[in-house]
């Protein structure tokens, strides 16, 4: 089966960065290799809602996208050859506290949720302090 896991979460102070790692496996089950998929980051803070923070297009040209609120800080790439998608988020802030989750889909990026497959990884916890 297709399996997603999250890593690269911490405790780091404001101003601070981390990078994380979303590792793929089983792809080949799937009928498609890992590089056809879109793969997305979202995050879910305490008393919150998922949102969407980036997301990076399948194939050798991927296009990244972010939402207003990481723009300038976050930087999605993604190693093909290693069926791995990084997020690199710098300047961190204390409102960034939740936990990441990353997701694939397939036909183009998106910020919502329920457009991606049920390939949803557990998550890996990122604390920002002041």
């Amino acid at each position: 089966e297709v399996q997603l896991v999250e890593s690269g979460g911490g405790l780091v102070q404001a101003g601070g960065s981390l990078r994380l790692s979303c590792a793929a496996s089983g792809f080949a089950a799937s009928g498609f290799a890992f590089e056809d998929y879109d793969i997305g980051w979202f995050r879910q803070a305490p008393g919150k809602e998922r949102e969407g923070v980036s997301c990076i297009s399948s194939g050798s040209n991927s296009k990244s996208y972010y939402t207003d609120y990481v723009k300038g800080r976050i930087t999605i790439s993604r190693d093909n050859d290693k069926n791995t998608v990084f997020l690199q988020m710098n300047n961190l802030h204390v409102d960034d506290t939740a936990v990441y989750y990353c997701a694939a889909k397939l036909h183009g990026c998106s910020f919502i949720a329920g457009r991606y497959l049920d390939y949803w990884g557990k998550g890996t916890q990122v604390t920002v302090s002041s």
